[in-house]
């Protein structure tokens, strides 16, 4: 026991165990019905639907910031190192996501968008918390702000899930990378940010860590509630309603609840920017989802802090999927396909479950990283060697 605390005493143990539940909010998402047999919104899908692949973003960010500095970004010669190295683990990871798309499982698969991300998140790897938190909330508006008015130069969404026949016109994948897919990197650089931001800051301060999970609860709660009161509005809600014919505003926001798959209508005028929507990408659902982030990154942050050192092991080994969620998303995308034992119905959620815990559980306390994520490290550790 001594050498496993040892060896998790350096870890984020609550970091780790937020990557484990948006791992599991995701694959709720992806397994479970979003709806109830009278129609309803499920409750599992209400907490995760949107929030579980914000969340994911989010900790995109915070592992960006904990390899190249944490409270003190590198500089020089180590900080472009480290920069080639995230590069070509952003390129790996997106490879592996065109290799999902290719599975047909009719899954919306996250990892070629989060490579984009991590490369357009270079840029920022320089900057201290402020500069990072003050970006972030600026690009909150910013980013939702050039999506409406860039998508109507761009083709439409072709595909799901980037695969590699869309290589073949680089162009047009690009931009649903960039703009037009359901995790457009361009308005989701606000997660990436605040991410980078909350990594930066001392996560091993208790005070501050109990900031972030109740400026999270302050931020959600607001941003929805704004957005209730503002899409309410009756030349707001005129506008609206032109995609629901029929409908009232209380019953068009429901069916907003299900989702709108990466971006609000293309014509559908500024007004949809006061939503908030799973996938919607606008202002308020950018706020209402890094609050939620917010607070379960500190919430699980605290809890781990506050636990005695044997009590805290057992939460690594318990969350230990949260340090290898690229392998196991990624098993998680094939046990989805046909092929491969349980077929894909509500049901077989537990199993999904169980296996990404138990291996999860078993590498943590093997101390061995996942498999995928040793490749997509192997060119960072080599150029670690020439800082």
């Amino acid at each position: 026991m001594s050498a496993l605390t040892d060896r998790l005493s350096t870890r984020l143990v609550g970091v780790d165990a937020a990557r484990c539940l948006a791992l599991l909010g995701m694959m709720a998402t992806h397994v479970l019905d979003p709806v109830d047999a009278s129609g309803e919104l499920t409750r599992i899908q209400a907490v995760a639907g949107g929030r579980s692949a914000a969340l994911f973003a989010v900790l995109a960010g915070v592992s960006l910031a904990l390899m190249t500095g944490r409270q003190s970004p590198v500089r020089g010669r180590a900080l472009g190192l480290r920069s080639l190295g995230l590069a070509a683990r952003a390129v790996l990871i997106a490879a592996i996501g065109l290799l999902l798309g290719s599975l047909g499982t009719n899954i919306a698969i996250i990892l070629t968008y989060y490579g984009m991300l991590f490369l357009i998140g270079i840029p920022f790897l320089g900057l201290r918390a402020r500069w990072l938190w003050l970006l972030g909330v600026v690009w909150i508006v910013v980013g939702p702000l050039l999506s409406l008015g860039i998508r109507p130069l761009l083709p439409l969404r072709q595909y799901e899930s980037p695969e590699p026949a869309q290589l073949l016109e680089p162009g047009r994948l690009l931009a649903e990378l960039l703009v037009t897919g359901y995790y457009p990197a361009v308005p989701w650089l606000a997660y990436l940010l605040i991410g980078m931001a909350i990594g930066r800051i001392d996560l091993r301060n208790r005070i501050v860590v109990d900031m972030i999970w109740t400026g999270g609860i302050i931020i959600s709660v607001s941003a929805s509630w704004l957005s209730g009161r503002l899409t309410r509005l009756p030349s707001v809600a005129e506008v609206l309603l032109r995609a629901y014919p029929g409908m009232d505003i209380d019953g068009a926001l429901i069916e907003m609840s299900h989702g709108l798959y990466g971006q609000t209508p293309i014509d559908g005028g500024w007004q949809w920017l006061l939503v908030v929507a799973p996938h919607s990408t606008t202002p308020f659902d950018l706020a209402q989802t890094i609050g939620s982030s917010m607070f379960v990154i500190g919430a699980c942050q605290m809890i781990a802090l506050r636990l005695p050192d044997r009590w805290r092991v057992g939460m690594a080994v318990m969350f230990g999927a949260g340090t290898m969620t690229l392998t196991l998303y990624s098993l998680h995308v094939v046990m989805m396909t046909d092929a491969v034992w349980p077929p894909e119905t509500p049901g077989s959620y537990v199993f999904h479950v169980l296996v990404v815990l138990t291996i999860g559980a078993l590498v943590t306390a093997w101390g061995r990283p996942g498999p995928l994520e040793w490749l997509v490290g192997r060119p960072a550790a080599w150029l670690r060697r020439l800082e």
